[in-house]
């Protein structure tokens, strides 16, 4: 899901501003719910799953502090505050409640729209990429399958576990000891005599690896064509 297409939950006692954010959230492709007060706002929390919940912090009842703390104890769902209250001490007692950011009233529109996009795209976990290709070798993360122009070449389990851990975080260094860790093997040299098994079945010349990299003094690094 893109950040513009979330469902958001409005939650404020002035129906006047919840119609105005309303309007102009929709209007940003976000699909809108709203509550006007707590109490409705917990019903809808309950029934629906909301994508960002952005709560008035001073309403009659239970505010909107409260309200957080509710949410906190049940879900991880990302939390704006909207408050008249600038004060220091109110924005820590809503950071420390357990919302994911603050804004004071009056704010311009477009400035809720960046902070609720920021938040989105803090909490959307980034996509794995499952299909990699190494020169005429392809990997399917989802299959644990490695294949030169189709035909599939055997990996061990211990090969396969591996592969696996550097094709989720491709890209990224991944230390000899985290590597080891989810091989089951020691974090010696039977890691590397491992990789450079991997890298028989994996590189067009072992001796001068392209893809399975090693990274002095760090780890190693896997580096697809795509």
């Amino acid at each position: 899901m893109g950040t513009q297409n979330a469902h958001l939950l409005i939650v404020d006692d002035d129906d006047r501003i919840r119609q105005l954010l309303k309007r102009f959230l929709m209007s940003k492709n976000y699909g809108v719910s709203t509550a006007k007060d707590a109490a409705e706002a917990r019903e809808l929390i309950d029934a629906i799953d909301f994508d960002l919940l952005i709560f008035d912090i001073m309403m009659p009842g239970e505010d909107g502090i409260s309200l957080t703390k509710f949410v906190r104890n049940e879900r991880n769902t990302p939390i704006l505050l909207l408050t008249a209250r600038g004060e220091a001490n109110d924005r820590i007692e809503g950071l420390s409640a357990g919302a994911d950011d603050y804004l004071p009233k009056p704010f311009e529109p477009e400035e809720l729209a960046l902070r609720i996009a920021n938040i989105l795209r803090r909490v959307k976990p980034a996509p794995v990429q499952t299909a990699m290709t190494f020169g005429d070798t392809t990997y399917d993360l989802t299959r644990d399958e490695l294949k030169r122009e189709g035909i599939i070449i055997r990996l061990t389990e211990t090969e396969k576990s591996l592969m696996r851990e550097l094709a989720t975080r491709s890209g990224a260094v991944v230390t000899r000891e985290e590597l080891a860790r989810k091989a089951g093997v020691a974090a010696d040299r039977s890691i590397d005599v491992q990789v450079a098994r991997l890298r028989r079945k994996l590189e067009p010349n072992s001796a001068e690896p392209m893809y399975l990299q090693t990274i002095r003094g760090q780890g190693y690094r896997l580096a697809p064509d795509i």
